[in-house]
């Protein structure tokens, strides 16, 4: 009790000390009720990101150097300064007072060290806010492979990949329709403005947890789920669209009871591929759908029906997904798709018009074969994947309808494709004498290194938690298990 009442006393004291050093933007002499980055300059300073002029005010027009945006941009990403910092940069001492935030930023790859010099009283360039602000978020990588992606600007020459990024996200505009003005420089209360669209997207509290199972057995808590998503049926083609039990009725009943008693919706997950979407058939296959979604009392449906390659095929699924859409009413309608890839275009899905007639679209992103150093790889739902589907998807499906399939199991590569490896027999492998766990910067994803076997691959806590922000940054954020059945604990544990 004694201690809980010290947590409480400290709460207040914490509490009693923000609002007093937070100074409302009414309050600063150049900060009018009609500015337009008034809310933004006033959330920034109560978040004690800045903190107003000496005079009483906030410094409204006045330009940014580097060293300053980098420190607004250390405490807006809440990096603790180095203490007592060291010298990274030749013109950067020790002693200075953003030493300890220039530290900070350089280990965790906000800005590089290329020429020795950091130059902090330069301006800070819009160029250089958007490549700092990308690289701050851990985006480097995926910049320097997109520099050819289109950009509606015709002045930039340089940076292109973190002005995609930063620009695509919604974290910067553009001076005028076609112009970005990289070398312009950020004023203070722009600063404020780009600070705050970070801190909404990454704290968006919509986001959420969806989850896939095929057993009544080892299910874990479910508590906090939106929805969980039971393989209990299967398409099949006699002539025309049927529907197959992948599961008996008791065990179907078992689930959406247990579903059902931790709050979550239970939806009928039908699996099917190409074959089973034939041109006319659209009415007959909406209609099975129904048909096994009011017969097992479910919730509402998930369609999955992946491997769509022809136009005809889109047109079936699109006019069976209006069907579906008009008939179910208020109950969830959930549609899997193949995500949008970097190679290739894909034939087989209508995204706008699935998009409107789903509660989510879920996103499916291909397992390939890579090889780095002679090792196998097998990237799961890596960042740059991800970035690529939702980028193509802005504007064109609404991005809190965008959900990301993620592979709750580890994978292994055999033959001429991955098998799965449940959570129980990851853990059976990390237990084996000289194996190694690493974790792929690259990919985002975690690797296991064994003696006596090919390498595994699997999402950990991180690679969760990087894909979650990565979907909240493009408005999104949600997520769905592959396997809640097998799933490594960490994942569960990770989970928005």
């Amino acid at each position: 009790m004694k201690r809980l009442q010290r947590t409480l006393l400290c709460f207040l004291m914490c509490a009693l000390l923000a609002g007093m050093s937070a100074v409302p933007a009414s309050a600063l002499s150049d900060v009018p009720e009609d500015f337009w980055a008034k809310e933004d300059i006033d959330r920034c300073v109560s978040l004690r990101y800045f903190y107003p002029e000496s005079d009483g005010s906030f410094g409204v027009g006045k330009e940014m150097t580097r060293a300053e945006f980098l420190v607004v941009l250390c405490r807006a990403l809440g990096w603790k300064p180095a203490s007592p910092a060291r010298m990274i940069y030749a013109d950067v001492p020790e002693k200075v007072w953003y030493a300890g935030a220039v530290e900070t930023a350089y280990h965790q790859g906000a800005i590089t060290a290329q020429d020795g010099n950091f130059r902090p009283d330069a301006l800070i360039t819009r160029s250089e806010a958007a490549s700092m602000l990308i690289r701050a978020l851990g985006y480097g990588s995926i910049a320097g492979l997109i520099q050819d992606m289109y950009l509606p600007f015709r002045d930039v020459k340089a940076n292109n990949g973190y002005i995609v990024m930063a620009y695509g996200m919604g974290l910067m505009d553009g001076t005028s329709v076609t112009s970005f003005s990289p070398g312009g420089h950020v004023t203070r209360e722009q600063a404020a403005a780009i600070l705050m669209r970070l801190y909404d997207k990454l704290h968006d509290p919509t986001t959420s947890r969806i989850g896939v199972t095929a057993s009544a057995e080892n299910l874990p808590e479910m508590e906090g789920y939106e929805a969980v998503c039971i393989s209990a049926a299967k398409l099949t083609y006699n002539g025309e669209p049927q529907i197959s039990p992948a599961m008996n009725e008791k065990e179907a009943l078992a689930i959406r009871s247990a579903v059902s008693a931790a709050g979550a919706k239970a939806l009928l997950h039908v699996t099917g591929g190409a074959y089973h979407v034939r041109e006319g058939d659209a009415e007959k296959l909406a209609a099975v759908l129904l048909e096994a979604v009011d017969e097992g009392k479910y919730d509402g449906l998930y369609l999955d029906v992946l491997g769509l390659t022809a136009v005809s095929q889109r047109d079936v699924l699109t006019a069976a997904a209006r069907i579906l859409r008009k008939e179910m009413g208020d109950r969830p309608l959930y549609i899997g798709v193949e995500a949008p890839s970097w190679k290739g275009t894909i034939f087989g899905y209508d995204y706008a018009a699935l998009g409107e007639a789903a509660d989510r679209l879920v996103l499916h992103f291909d397992q390939k074969k890579e090889s780095a150093a002679g090792r196998t790889v097998i990237p799961l739902e890596s960042l740059e994947q991800i970035y690529y589907s939702l980028n193509r998807l802005r504007g064109v499906v609404d991005a809190d309808k965008l959900t990301l399939l993620l592979t709750s199991t580890g994978a292994i590569w055999e033959d001429r494709e991955p098998v799965s490896i449940t959570g129980e027999e990851l853990a059976v492998f990390q237990e084996e004498l000289g194996a190694r766990s690493y974790y792929s910067d690259r990919y985002s994803c975690a690797y296991l290194i064994r003696e006596s076997g090919p390498d595994i691959w699997y999402l950990n806590g991180r690679s969760i938690r990087e894909r979650t922000q990565l979907a909240r940054l493009f408005g999104g954020g949600h997520l769905c298990l592959s396997d809640l059945n097998h799933a490594l604990p960490e994942v569960l544990e990770a989970m928005p």
